[in-house]
C-alpha cells in the first residue's frame, strides 16, 4: 500500500486527493491544512464579504462527510521541514508524517510590506476566513477603507468593498491598475471606471506608513498626504510558501520547479498549484500561474501521476479574466509582446467613451497574447488561436487592420488547421 501526502487542502490539494483515490483504491491519503476550518476557497472570500453567500459557501466540498467517505485522513496542522531522504515531512506539533509519494501543495502567502505600522490591528490581507470576519465586522457602509494594491487579487477585493458601501482609496505602486496583467491602456482605462464607480485610485505612489488615529488608522503616503481610515486592506501580492523546502533538496526559484508531469528534481515528490513553478506554453520557461483552473489542471496531472498513472501538461498558459466593479478585462498568453526583433508586432484599438479596449500581440503570423476590455464574445477564439499556435497567414493582415475579427479569423485559420 502506498502512503500519499499532500500539503495543503486548498483546490490543488483537494482535487488531487480525490483524483488519487479514484486512481488508487486500497492507497493511505492524507491531507494537511494548516487552518482550523474545512478546506475552503480564498476566491469565495469576496462573496462572503459582499453577503452573496455565507461561510459555508466558500468551502470546497459542502458535504461534512465527504472526506470521510472517500477515506482522505484530514490533518491541521503546518508543515516544518521536509526530509527527503527518510521520506518524512515534519509538522508543527514535532511530529513526523512519512511517505511514499508527497505532492506541495502550498500555495502562496500575501506579502507583508516592510511599512511601519503594517502589523496593527485593523491592518488586514483579506486571505484568510479570518481576516474576512474581522473585515466585515470594521467595512460597513460609509466606513473609511484605503486599500494597498490594485492588482488581480486587489481589484476583486476591491469591488467587494465596493459593494459594501464604504467610501474606498485604493493605492498602487505602479503606474496603472492590475500592472501585471493589463497594458499599460487597459490598465488606465480600469482607473477610469474605478474612478467613475467613486473609488478613488492613486497610481505611482505608495503609503510610507501606519499609525493609529483615534479609533483608527492614519496612513501617511509617500508624498505626504495623510488618509484617515478605519481599516486598511494589504493586497500587494503574494510570494510562495517555500519556505520550509530549506535544506530538502527540492530545486525551487520563485516557487517549486518542476517538470510536464509535476514532478521536482526528488523522485516521489511533486507540486502543484500556486506553489508550482511550471513549463508554461509555449515558450517552455517555467513560470508560477497562479489561477484557479490552472491549479487545478496541475493536481489532476500530479495525482495521476502518483497513483502510477502517465500524464503531462502541454504547458500552462497565463488566462486572466477580472470583473473590476461590472468591467470585465481578459488578458491571455504573452499579453506583454516580444521584441520586433523577435518577430513580435502588434496591433491596439480603443474607445475611452465606451471602455472598450483591445490589444493583440503576435510573433510572425501566430497571435500569442491579447489584452481585452468589454469583448467577452472574443474570448474563446483568443484562447483557441494562441493555444493551438495558429498561423493566421493573410489573416493577420486582417487583424491588424480591425482586430475585432478575431472570430471570423478563428474559423477561417483555426478549422483548417486542425
Amino acid at each position: 500500500m502506498t502512503r500519499h501526502l499532500i500539503i495543503g487542502n486548498g483546490p490543488a490539494g483537494v482535487v488531487a486527493a480525490e483524483t488519487l483515490r479514484k486512481r488508487a483504491q486500497d492507497d493511505e491519503i492524507t491531507l494537511l491544512g494548516a487552518e482550523p476550518e474545512p478546506p475552503y476557497s480564498r476566491m469565495a472570500l469576496p462573496y462572503l464579504l459582499v453577503g452573496s453567500i455565507g461561510e459555508e459557501g466558500t468551502y470546497l466540498r459542502k458535504d461534512p462527510g465527504h472526506f470521510a467517505r472517500l477515506r482522505i485522513a484530514q490533518k491541521r496542522c503546518r508543515a516544518t521541514a521536509v526530509d527527503t531522504g527518510k521520506r518524512e515531512v515534519r509538522l508543527d506539533a514535532g511530529e513526523a508524517l512519512p511517505y511514499d509519494r508527497l505532492l506541495i501543495a502550498t500555495g502562496v502567502t500575501p506579502n507583508r510590506p516592510p511599512i511601519p505600522g503594517i502589523d496593527l490591528p485593523n491592518v488586514l490581507a483579506c486571505w484568510t476566513l479570518d481576516d474576512a470576519r474581522r473585515i466585515l465586522a470594521v467595512a460597513k457602509p460609509g466606513a473609511k477603507v484605503v486599500q494597498m494594491g490594485a492588482g488581480f487579487i486587489g481589484c476583486i477585493i476591491m469591488e467587494a468593498l465596493a459593494a459594501r458601501g464604504v467610501q474606498l482609496t485604493v493605492v498602487e505602486t505602479g503606474n496603472r491598475m492590475v500592472p501585471r496583467m493589463m497594458t499599460e491602456g487597459a490598465g488606465a482605462m480600469i482607473k477610469a471606471w474605478c474612478e467613475r464607480k467613486g473609488i478613488r485610485v492613486l497610481t505611482g505612489t505608495k503609503v510610507a506608513s501606519i499609525a493609529p488615529r483615534g479609533a483608527g488608522l492614519a496612513a501617511t503616503l509617500e508624498g505626504g498626504e495623510v488618509l484617515d481610515c478605519d481599516l486598511l486592506i494589504s493586497a500587494t501580492g503574494v510570494r510562495a510558501n517555500i519556505g520550509f523546502l530549506e535544506g530538502s533538496g527540492i530545486a525551487c526559484e520563485h516557487g517549486v520547479l518542476v517538470d510536464h508531469r509535476m514532478q521536482t528534481n526528488v523522485p516521489g515528490v511533486y507540486a502543484a498549484g500556486d506553489v508550482a513553478q511550471s513549463p508554461e506554453f509555449p515558450s517552455g520557461q517555467r513560470v508560477i500561474n497562479a489561477i484557479q483552473p490552472v491549479a487545478v489542471d496541475e493536481a489532476r496531472i500530479a495525482a495521476t501521476n502518483m497513483g502510477g498513472g502517465s500524464a503531462a501538461m502541454a504547458g500552462n498558459i497565463a488566462m486572466n479574466v477580472l470583473d473590476t466593479v461590472g468591467l470585465v478585462a481578459s488578458s491571455f498568453g504573452q499579453w506583454m509582446g516580444v521584441p520586433p526583433g523577435q518577430g513580435g508586432s502588434s496591433v491596439e484599438v480603443r474607445n475611452d467613451g465606451t471602455f472598450r479596449y483591445i490589444r493583440l500581440e503576435f510573433r510572425d503570423d501566430v497571435l500569442i497574447g491579447a489584452t481585452t476590455l468589454g469583448f467577452l464574445d472574443h474570448i474563446g477564439a483568443i484562447r483557441g488561436l494562441i493555444q493551438g499556435r495558429v498561423k493566421l497567414g493573410s489573416w493577420k493582415q486582417e487583424l491588424m487592420e480591425n482586430p475585432t475579427r478575431l472570430m471570423d479569423a478563428y474559423l477561417a485559420r483555426a478549422h483548417r488547421a486542425a
